[in-house]
């Protein structure tokens, strides 16, 4: 039986390419969308193409209440469509982005950054844990903002500074299990993250290209593979890391 993952906010951006990613490994994929059901059917449309099983299920990850919801949805979609009672891998990446100064950022946009980013990853993957299966891994998507900074994105890079140090707890607690966990990194990357700035703004995008070392900014296909590669028994002895994904930003 082929190995599953759970990608969250798998039905665009960098989540789409992760879950693509893993089905090109040999992975089935559940995806998770907040509201746009015909996206999320276009990506798993596409991983059945590359002869994968996958769903699609509905989470809004800043609403922990659902959470119970959602896992019994999952149960349920596991039997009928997997033949299965578990998952094997956890992708924490469903997110969004404020940009806005540190005097400026509001209590509601700190709350709301709070809930996607960092209470998510706590409390769903704590709900996550029954039905996901000794030996399998999580992987938590941080950003290279936690080790460099940009004015701006004060809040979210506190957030995800708080991801980074959730993983070494996570990977600590359940290596008892065998559950390897890791923190993947990315730089920018073109995708309509935040408003699609570095894709859309020339200026910006030539800017971070040039303080990055391998001279242009990320694409989405720079960090699938990676989430991908974390999934497989080739990464059986990785865990409690943080991999950046940035071509070499500020260094």
């Amino acid at each position: 039986m082929n190995k599953i993952a759970l990608v969250t906010g798998g039905s665009r951006g960098l989540g789409k390419n992760m879950a693509l990613a893993l089905a090109e490994k040999g992975l089935d994929v559940v995806i998770t969308f907040k509201s746009n059901q015909a996206e999320a059917r276009k990506v798993t449309d596409e991983i059945e193409a590359l002869g994968q099983k996958a769903v699609g299920l509905q989470l809004d990850v800043a609403d922990s209440k659902s959470f119970e919801g959602f896992i019994a949805d999952l149960e349920s979609a596991l039997e009928n469509k997997f033949g299965t009672k578990k998952i094997d891998f956890l992708v924490n990446n469903a997110g969004i982005g404020i940009h806005a100064g540190y005097a400026e950022t509001t209590e509601e946009q700190f709350d709301l950054l709070m809930n996607i980013h960092l209470k998510a990853a706590f409390f769903l993957t704590q709900k996550v844990l029954p039905v996901l299966n000794d030996g399998g891994g999580i992987v938590n998507i941080s950003t290279g903002l936690a080790r460099f900074t940009s004015p701006g994105y004060d809040a979210y890079a506190v957030m995800k500074g708080g991801i980074e140090t959730l993983t070494k707890y996570q990977a600590k607690t359940l290596g008892k299990r065998g559950i390897r966990v890791n923190t993947v990194a990315p730089g920018a990357i073109e995708t309509d993250f935040g408003g699609g700035t570095v894709r859309d703004n020339k200026e910006v995008n030539q800017f971070l290209a040039s303080q990055t070392a391998l001279g242009r900014v990320g694409l989405p296909d720079d960090i699938g593979g990676v989430v991908a590669f974390l999934c497989t028994d080739d990464a059986r002895w990785i865990t409690a890391q943080r991999i950046e994904a940035s071509g070499g930003m500020f260094i």
